[in-house]
């Protein structure tokens, strides 16, 4: 008898806490929808999170907390999209005021994705010239190509880039290439932003220098002079590439907030379906 009366203040126990738990799980999910309303969704999901962590047998509460959190989530996507599709239609004015100054090449029968020349870097105007040249593709990735065609062979692979006090130099080419035009070698090597040795940003850091020393690096060293033209050139490409890059960057962001919404649509959907499913 006395094994019965202490199971039954146990099970008594047990049902008060659990009571407990659901009031004070109610009374954070009730903060949380506050804090929804209100637009602070960082204090709406602090508050849902606390009902989990601190609440797990409040099984009841958790699902409303769930629901809650799929809209918060929503309505998070939903602005943050808002701010990209507005940013987007920002970066698209700057990138049509800018591009009518540089030269998109782009042969549609074998290219997806066109490059962006500055003119005076364009091959007709160079030809039988030593000099780095830049490009931008569509993607906003950005590169130079150091062509060498002043006699003789370097092969080529590195390039520097100095003042009286400083220098940039590029790693090691991953791809260089040496081809003839009419008798004459020409050698070309490739860097991309990023694996250039700082070289772009040294340029860009010296756009308003008159010259530039510029030595081709390879079985032998050959000087020369980058003269303002192609500094000023390199430095706008520079400034489409980063106009073009952050506009990439801001369609991947569109693609994630759009997923994500969907995503959770669907949950929505799935929980809506449960529920009607349970009512009948």
């Amino acid at each position: 008898m006395k094994k019965y009366k202490l199971l039954i203040a146990c099970l008594a126990m047990i049902f008060v806490s659990c009571n407990q738990d659901e009031q004070k799980a109610e009374t954070l999910l009730l903060r949380a929808e506050t804090s929804f309303n209100n637009g602070d969704f960082n204090d709406a999901k602090l508050q849902i999170d606390s009902i989990r962590v601190l609440y797990p047998k409040a099984f009841e509460v958790r699902k409303k907390a769930v629901r809650l959190m799929q809209r918060v989530d929503l309505e998070e996507q939903g602005r943050s999209l808002a701010y990209l599709d507005s940013m987007m239609t920002v970066k698209q004015e700057a990138l049509d005021e800018i591009k009518k100054n540089y030269v998109l090449e782009k042969d549609t029968a074998y290219q997806e994705i066109g490059n962006y020349f500055h003119p005076s870097q364009i091959v007709e105007k160079n030809i039988g010239r030593s000099f780095l040249r830049a490009q931008v593709n569509e993607l906003g990735e950005m590169s130079l190509t150091s062509i060498f065609c002043a006699g003789g062979n370097l092969h080529h692979t590195a390039v520097k880039v100095s003042t009286k006090d400083a220098f940039a130099e590029t790693p090691v080419s991953n791809d260089s290439y040496e081809t003839t035009d009419l008798g004459r070698t020409i050698e070309k090597a490739d860097y991309k932003l990023g694996n250039d040795g700082g070289v772009i940003a040294f340029i860009v850091a010296n756009r308003e220098a008159k010259s530039l020393k510029l030595e081709f690096l390879g079985d032998r060293p050959y000087r020369t002079v980058m003269y303002a033209k192609d500094i000023q050139a390199i430095a706008a490409v520079s400034d489409l590439a980063r106009i073009l890059s952050s506009m990439e960057e801001i369609r991947k962001e569109q693609k994630e907030a759009r997923m994500k919404i969907q995503f959770v649509t669907r949950k929505m959907e799935e929980s809506a379906a449960k529920d009607k499913t349970g009512k009948e």
